[in-house]
């Protein structure tokens, strides 16, 4: 069955870069934030959300009364289901961050153990400061999150000699060897020396690192975030960080972005860098390649991949 014949693109140049389309689907550039060119809203069954700031214009597309298809440019999904309702397919773009958002972990967590972050402002002030810092070989670390991106960031830790411990939403066995609950967190984090969140926002994983866990980590533990910002309880991350006994690496935040006058941005103890996970150079032909099967597919009447909300597919 045909569901798809008109598609928004948030920009002519995503639509410029997918070319050639489909001959049966009609291309619009919709930034959801103006009006719509090439078609009016009514118009619209697909919508492709742009990839930065798409929760900001969300709400634009309750407007579309015929919405069968959104795609996210993002791994996250929270909000999107909610705004393109129920009757409306939703897909996200697992797979495309995967390599780079793995890669931000790995390297945040050997700047923060290693004192790179330290030795980058002592470096302003022509400081020559020679310490001896912990290794990433022999740390103990809590990798919450067994997704795609979870799954990169164990087989890139693998090299570094760690004793990896993961953590999904429930206990289990798969391939890679065992896999404990959430529920067991805070008793796993008293014997860790690094915990990594990468786990998606739900309602089981909002603050799900919170006062309790935090204070179950050793002194001196490194909590990394990578996922989404509010899997953290950022107030009581922030007491832990700047009493100076947990350190942190956080690429996601709550709120996003911290106030200027947060704490944390002058925590000698917190390296922030500001949601650069996925928005690397493998991003472009990773989901230049995604959104071209998803197109093809929309046009075939054929179901599309990745799908979190399975809505007329």
């Amino acid at each position: 069955m045909q569901l798809v014949h008109t598609v928004s693109f948030p920009d002519a140049e995503l639509l410029s870069r997918l070319q050639p389309l489909p001959p049966s689907l009609h291309p619009v550039v919709w930034d959801l934030r103006s009006s719509p060119q090439g078609a009016g809203v009514d118009d619209i069954d697909a919508v492709i959300l742009p990839y930065l700031n798409a929760g900001e214009v969300l709400g634009k597309l309750r407007k579309v009364p015929g919405l069968v298809f959104v795609q996210a440019q993002s791994t996250g999904y929270d909000g999107i289901v909610e705004a393109a309702g129920p009757a409306a397919g939703v897909s996200n773009a697992a797979g495309v961050h995967a390599a780079a958002t793995a890669e931000l972990a790995v390297g945040l967590i050997l700047a923060k153990l290693r004192g790179i972050d330290v030795a980058a402002r002592n470096q302003l002030d022509r400081r020559w400061r020679p310490e001896r810092r912990l290794s990433l070989a022999d740390r103990r670390v809590l990798l919450v999150g067994v997704g795609g991106i979870g799954h990169e960031i164990a087989r890139r830790l693998e090299p570094f000699e760690v004793e990896l411990t993961r953590v999904g939403s429930s206990a289990r066995t798969d391939e890679h060897g065992p896999v404990h609950s959430v529920q067991d967190l805070a008793r796993l984090a008293s014997s860790h020396d690094v915990l990594v969140t990468v786990t998606p926002l739900n309602d089981i994983t909002h603050h799900l690192v919170n006062a309790e866990v935090l204070a179950a980590l050793p002194d001196g533990a490194l909590v990394v975030n990578v996922g989404r910002g509010p899997v953290v309880d950022t107030d009581a991350l922030t007491a832990e960080v700047a009493s100076g006994r947990l350190h942190c690496a956080l690429d996601v935040v709550d709120p996003e972005p911290l106030p200027k006058e947060h704490p944390l941005w002058q925590a000698p103890n917190a390296l922030i860098t500001p949601h650069i996970g996925g928005n690397a150079s493998a991003f472009e032909p990773r989901i230049r390649k995604l959104l071209t099967r998803q197109l093809v597919a929309l046009a075939e009447g054929r179901t599309p991949a990745n799908l979190v909300q399975t809505g007329p597919f």
